[in-house]
């Protein structure tokens, strides 16, 4: 058996031991992939086993993320700190190997993959990423940001909606560094593709503007070698590389059936694979020392590469020492000194503005002095107010022709900071996910309230990775008005809060809105979700409420009533806050002690410790009502077995914002009647 075969069953009977030792998980993909991942891991995917964050490495993206056997291979030959022991404990308690790739766990893992499709979009954002920093901080002689993005995808991931949008933006942007492998064994989990999936993908990927090869045989070393290559070379169009190949290769009774892709191929049927591919039957997790030697020059290459990198970085940084040190303070996540110095102070206006206008000159204000910031939305600029001024679009040189309608100020490059997503809210929140996985920005994406549907799977995803995102959700309530249900978020809030580690913040005026983008880019380990008014609200005057500044807390003491005990506890959110004080001022006419407390954000509420919490909610006081245009879903929690509830638990309609309002019964007059009903209730208990 010569070298090259016996590393690739090697790793293919890693994988395979594995998932029979745990008696769980997919063993078709590794067998018929490993030939077209070894020749991509030892002579083409540049990095550094000893160090899997050096920054300029290729980044390899697992998209097929049930095959995450065949990664913990790769991860453990070529030198990573993934041991021996760690592969016989596949998807056990603990482990480095879980049932699918996660960030942060697993050395060398670089993005958490595994719902079909979205590693596919992630990859697109790493691109988008590289192509944007070797764009801002490259200069003639010194290439310092110049690697590709690898992946590895299935039938599955081509299927998916989330990497057509992908796709489709990549193509448009043509993204030259982005190669993906596909892995085209014809299998999903429960079918072949003939009974659904036989449309022309490298016609489609070509439609989409990519370069597309075709490999008729996936154990075709020579074939796959000289197609990644082409690939390397090809460097105007993202690459597609469809590699026919047979699932559970080697397998005489599970070879080309769904049987081999999700669940272990059978003691017997592994001895009787092994047998059939020429490897030997026992040990279990056998590796030729040959073999090993061979991937293990990865080592070797990977620290060469670094060593040689730091040095030009070195005399880049001599000749270059201010973009070198912004590109270290941007690869360390860090904030400049006094980037948040012109962020607006807003003067108290009973008009107000709507806290989307506010967040829009937040943005503004800090742009300039934050090149990390880069984003865009699924084609809602003029709504979402997310346009960053004069820092031009993020878009390939050659796409600036024709009519330009839309277009940010300050150029047409991959330098811009404006990044145009189209109607792509899926896409666009995956994508983001990748651009802050790659490091160097803090990326944002932003549409209506209500298309947060659309981007839920991958804002989870965000939450999982503890990632560094911002989402900007505009349109928060029925109160948008006239374009009616469709476009109302009722239950979106609820559906946000639920997803743990994601930080909500619906914040209640302008100054709250500022201090909303203060913690969003102060945050270093978790996706912050922003929810803002389409409508005015007042700007509340903070000499005589309490300072903005509450809003870090998650909820604050608004007002208090002077030297008396509260009766009553008046709680909410956004927009609806202004409806509190309004009612907490006629209450208090009608001498009830009103306490009014703003609760911005939940979960940086729950942050705070137990003592900050009972001081704002005493549990002495029970009667306490939330106001809230949304579902009342989550809110018992704060007002109690005793409290109450004025919200929306249906859907909304086509009318004026006022209107649904008043017609919904958000209300300063139903405040109040509900506070008199939850009172005179409490007195009579």
């Amino acid at each position: 058996m010569d070298l090259d075969t016996q590393c690739i069953n090697a790793i293919r009977f890693l994988a395979v031991d594995a998932v029979q030792k745990a008696e769980s998980g997919h063993p078709g993909l590794p067998l018929d992939a490993a030939p077209m991942a070894y020749v991509l891991w030892t002579r083409y995917l540049c990095h550094n086993p000893a160090n899997p964050q050096w920054f300029d490495r290729d980044r390899f993206v697992l998209s097929a993320g049930h095959g995450s056997a065949l990664l913990y291979s790769l991860l453990h030959l070529t030198g990573y700190e993934v041991p021996m022991e760690q592969l016989q404990q596949f998807r056990q308690w603990g482990s480095l190997t879980p049932g699918h790739p996660e960030r942060g766990l697993t050395p060398g893992v670089e993005i958490t993959t595994g719902p079909l499709g979205q590693g596919f979009a992630n990859g697109v954002g790493m691109a988008m990423a590289e192509a944007h920093l070797a764009a801002r901080y490259n200069r003639p002689g010194f290439d310092i940001v110049n690697h590709c993005t690898y992946g590895l995808v299935s039938d599955g991931d081509l299927m998916e909606g989330v990497a057509a949008e992908a796709a489709s933006l990549a193509g448009h942007l043509k993204l030259g560094k982005l190669i993906y492998l596909y892995d085209n064994n014809h299998i999903t989990l429960a079918a072949s593709t003939q009974l659904t999936f036989t449309e022309d993908r490298a016609l489609r990927f070509a439609a989409y503007g990519w370069h597309t090869q075709s490999i008729d045989d996936g154990n075709d070393l020579v074939a796959i070698d000289h197609a990644i290559q082409a690939a390397r070379e090809e460097t105007g169009r993202p690459s597609l590389i469809l590699v026919r190949t047979h699932i559970g290769f080697g397998s005489p009774h599970k070879q080309d059936t769904f049987g081999a892709h999700g669940s272990p191929l059978g003691e017997e049927e592994v001895k009787l694979t092994k047998l059939r591919l020429g490897w030997p039957v026992e040990p279990l997790f056998h590796v030729p020392d040959e073999a090993r030697q061979h991937f293990r020059l990865a080592i070797d290459r990977g620290g060469e590469s670094e060593a040689e990198w730091n040095s030009t970085f070195a005399r880049y940084g001599q000749q270059y020492p201010e973009a070198a040190g912004e590109l270290r303070q941007l690869l360390k996540g860090e904030l400049p000194h006094g980037w948040e110095a012109d962020i607006p102070y807003f003067p108290a206006d009973a008009k107000g503005m709507a806290t989307r206008v506010a967040s829009g000159k937040v943005m503004a204000s800090v742009s300039p002095k934050l090149p990390c910031l880069m984003g865009g939305s699924a084609d809602l600029d003029p709504s979402t107010l997310t346009e960053l001024p004069q820092a031009g679009n993020f878009e390939n040189p050659a796409m600036a022709t024709g009519d330009m309608q839309g277009a940010a100020n300050g150029g047409w490059s991959y330098a811009g900071r404006n990044v145009h997503f189209g109607v792509r809210e899926h896409g666009m929140a995956a994508i983001v996910i990748g651009m802050a996985a790659h490091g160097g920005t803090l990326p944002f994406g932003a549409t209506f309230l209500t298309f947060s549907d659309y981007m839920r799977p991958a804002i989870r995803l965000a939450a999982l990775m503890r990632l560094r995102v911002v989402y900007v959700f505009t349109h928060d309530s029925i109160c948008m008005g006239e374009d009616g249900p469709t476009h109302q978020p009722v239950e979106h809030l609820a559906s946000l809060r639920a997803v743990p580690g994601l930080v909500v913040i619906r914040p209640s005026d302008a100054n709250e809105t500022a201090e909303a983008w203060r913690v969003a880019i102060e945050t270093r380990d978790q996706p912050v979700a922003l929810v803002l008014t389409r409508q005015n609200v007042p700007t509340v005057d903070r000499k005589q409420f309490a300072s903005a500044e509450g809003l870090r807390r998650g909820a604050y003491i608004l007002a208090e009533v002077p030297q008396a005990k509260p009766q009553l506890i008046l709680i909410a959110s956004g927009s609806e806050v202004s409806l509190i004080v309004a009612a907490g001022q006629l209450l208090q006419k009608r001498n009830v002690a009103v306490r009014l407390v703003s609760m911005p954000s939940w979960e940086l509420f729950e942050a705070q410790p137990r003592e900050y919490r009972d001081s704002v909610l005493p549990p002495s006081i029970k009667a306490r009502l939330a106001v809230e245009a949304g579902v009342s879903m989550g809110w018992s929690r704060y007002v109690g077995d005793h409290g109450d509830m004025v919200g929306i638990n249906r859907f909304g309609a086509s009318a004026p914002g006022p209107v649904m309002m008043q017609e919904y019964g958000i209300t300063v007059d139903a405040v109040c009647k509900q506070a008199t009903l939850l009172l005179e209730r409490g007195n009579i208990d």
